[in-house]
């Protein structure tokens, strides 16, 4: 090691899925929408003046701010947006978890939590999910630093009730909890009703799965007044103008066009139900999933096995090497059409191989 290196942060990264791009493959291993975002979304990009490039955009992201508050009936001063939910968290990481004690998050959830708080230097211990990937709420019931959990869950899609989101803040009123809820939208319930009760109550969301802008990277948080103040303090301590102008219209033509986004997460519910029956029929377990993917394991053949021949005939799915995963793929839901393929498939190779 070079002399230099001694004070280089060093971390393992976050490792994303792949991003294929080959004709008649079938992507499932991202969790991003099958469908177009809302024509609005399209008719502001063909719209879209490029002179207006030249100029720094609103730095608050105003419009946008507005119109997430609008839909989500609270205040302007309760809204925070990042360039996608994963800079909207690092951001909360940063600026609430600094107390010295660890935070506390379950075992198997979103990768990246332990990438953040190794990157600020963050303690953390992982609270283990019970054999039917659920959270034991005594165990958020510790000295801690800090909470956040993914509701649903990522990447089993097992929810919580508001329950026992409420008695995690019950148990922890002098730490900041986030409850991350990227995949809430597919039939799970948010805990924004919880705002009232509990001002250390911060809610993450992001318009790159329900609402089809992964390109766009759009996330946001609503939480207390005061919790919001101290994220725009950070976020406008290193970057003033951290979301661009094509994703500030786009996203207010997301937001309004409210019958179009329910009736995609509508038909990727009906899809992800009837791959569910599908899934059965071929002899997969799986938890009762209430994302926009379906965490499964077949009762004979590997994971592992099945990931690799399914990626040989270009269906990309997700496969971790991990405890207690390492023998489950998590399969995104895709389009009527996709889905078929991705049983076909299935049924054919698991009546050569069983």
């Amino acid at each position: 090691m070079m002399k230099w290196e001694e004070n280089v942060r060093k971390v393992v990264p976050y490792v994303a899925g792949e991003q294929p791009n080959r004709p008649n493959m079938i992507k499932l291993n991202t969790n991003e929408c099958p469908y177009p975002p809302a024509p609005g979304v399209r008719k502001a990009a063909e719209n879209m003046e490029s002179a207006a490039l030249r100029l720094y955009p609103d730095s608050n992201a105003q419009p946008l701010v507005d119109a997430l508050a609008a839909y989500y009936d609270v205040k302007p001063e309760q809204v925070f947006v990042g360039v996608g939910s994963d800079d909207v968290l690092s951001m909360a990481f940063m600026t609430f978890f600094n107390s010295g004690k660890p935070i506390l998050f379950p075992d198997v959830t979103y990768s990246f939590y332990d990438v953040w708080a190794d990157l600020y230097r963050i303690p953390y211990r992982t609270c283990a999910l019970d054999e039917n990937w659920h959270i034991h709420p005594e165990d958020y019931k510790q000295p801690n630093g800090g909470v956040i959990f993914p509701n649903p869950n990522a990447p089993t899609g097992v929810e919580e009730s508001l329950e026992t989101v409420e008695e995690i803040l019950q148990a922890n009123p002098d730490v900041v909890v986030i409850v991350d809820e990227a995949y809430v939208d597919f039939g799970g319930k948010s805990a924004l009703p919880l705002l009232k009760k509990y001002e250390n109550l911060l809610v993450v969301q992001t318009f790159s799965k329900s609402r089809a802008m992964a390109g766009m990277r759009i996330g946001f948080c609503i939480g207390n007044e005061k919790l919001i103040h101290y994220l725009n303090d950070v976020k406008f301590s290193f970057n003033s103008y951290t979301m661009n102008l094509p994703s500030q219209v786009m996203g207010v033509e997301a937001v309004k066009d409210d019958t179009y986004f329910k009736a995609t997460t509508a038909k990727i519910i009906a899809t992800r139900e009837r791959v569910k029956k599908e899934l059965t029929s071929l002899g997969f377990t799986f938890p009762d999933s209430k994302a926009n993917f379906i965490f499964a394991s077949h009762k004979e053949v590997p994971a592992e096995e099945l990931f690799r021949a399914l990626r040989e005939a270009d269906i990309y799915v997700r496969h971790w090497n991990k405890p207690r995963i390492s023998n489950s793929l998590r399969i995104s839901v895709g389009t009527d059409e996709e889905m078929d393929r991705l049983i076909a498939f299935l049924k054919e190779y698991l009546e050569k191989r069983v």
